[in-house]
């Protein structure tokens, strides 16, 4: 069977969010990374509920994205607190949003998508989780700060 383009898209629209949900169940939960991959891949990935069904996710990404999130965690939270204004250190602010920067860092270390593409999928990703439109403002600051940072030359032109 083939994968349209479209459905890629999606498929990778829909890795982000579960890597985004995994990392904070990670935190929450205190499992470990191949707990919590197993738990998503069996159960999360196109399964139905009463709700609807969820999308099928790009497996390959969200392992990567999952295994560069934690191997490079101090990491992408240091670029992260450099993102934040001082009196909001990373430890401070919600862990939906701590997991969604560590995703996101994650994917724009690779550098494997371009950084605007990514601000813009976790952008989706934040609006998702919001209630209004200021958290997904505020991660689009922080992500453009992030991207910059990690990749100033696809911003120089």
């Amino acid at each position: 069977m083939t994968v349209s383009n479209n459905q890629k898209r999606k498929m990778k629209s829909a890795a982000r969010f579960y890597a985004v949900q995994a990392l904070f169940q990670m935190e929450a939960s205190d499992q470990s990374l191949d707990a919590i991959r197993r738990e998503f891949e069996d159960h999360r990935f196109a399964a139905s509920y009463e709700e609807g069904e969820m999308p099928e996710g790009d497996m390959d990404l969200f392992a990567g994205l999952l295994e560069k999130a934690v191997d490079e965690q101090a990491a992408i939270d240091q670029m992260t607190d450099r993102a934040l204004v001082a009196k909001w250190p990373i430890a401070r602010i919600d862990p939906t949003w701590r997991a969604l920067f560590r995703a996101a860092g994650a994917e724009l270390m690779a550098k494997d998508t371009p950084p605007k593409v990514v601000i813009k999928e976790f952008v989706m990703v934040a609006e998702a989780f919001s209630a209004d439109d200021k958290e997904p403002k505020f991660v689009n600051a922080v992500l453009d700060h992030m991207a910059r940072e990690v990749q100033p030359d696809a911003f120089s032109s």
